[in-house]
């Protein structure tokens, strides 16, 4: 029983470190990533839709994206999301493509996207925090309920502990890679 409790914990951090570094891909380098842009909401006839589900996302070169919309009248919805996003970036829209030319971060911006990375980054400990509560409270309703001795308890509550300081730090690695990656020029 113990085990269950401890599989599904690994199962669920695992899957918060990964969504981190999914959501960190969205944060601008200096380098044109179609993972830019890809999980951009676009309100598509009313409804939020991920970019990657609109349009073809490419790099052409190094500092430039172009985004070519399956159905052209998502053009117009498309340039609102770019311009409404926290990415910085302006659209230039010819009818048929949007072309995102990506500049050259200066010092400013890259310290705050270091921020962002920060914070971010404390969200994912967050949930990895909250998954380590919930696997002590299984636990703890186990010995309630007689299925699990105290002595068994407070051993999963220690191996519950040791997975979550190992996550923590792999949260963390992701993060200073990120950092690393921003902060090179």
């Amino acid at each position: 029983m113990i085990d269950d409790v401890m599989s599904e914990a690994k199962e669920k951090m695992e899957k918060a470190v990964d969504a981190l570094q999914l959501d960190l891909r969205s944060i601008r380098n200096g380098r044109a990533s179609p993972a830019l842009v890809e999980r951009l909401q676009v309100e598509y006839y009313g409804t939020p839709t991920p970019m990657n589900q609109l349009a073809t996302i490419s790099a052409p070169e190094p500092r430039l994206l172009t985004i070519r919309p399956w159905d052209g009248t998502a053009l117009a919805a498309i340039e609102k999301a770019l311009l409404k996003s926290d990415l910085g970036l302006t659209p230039n829209n010819d009818g048929k493509i949007i072309r995102l030319a990506i500049p050259r971060l200066n010092e400013e911006r890259r310290q705050e996207l270091v921020k962002v990375v920060a914070r971010r980054v404390e969200e994912g400990r967050v949930a990895v925090r909250n998954i380590r509560r919930s696997a002590i409270d299984d636990l703890r309703e186990l010995e309630k309920e007689k299925l699990i001795p105290e002595d068994d308890f407070h051993k999963g509550r220690d191996r519950v502990q040791e997975v979550t300081d190992t996550y923590i730090e792999k949260v963390d690695e992701v993060g200073k890679a990120k950092e690393t990656e921003i902060l090179e020029i």
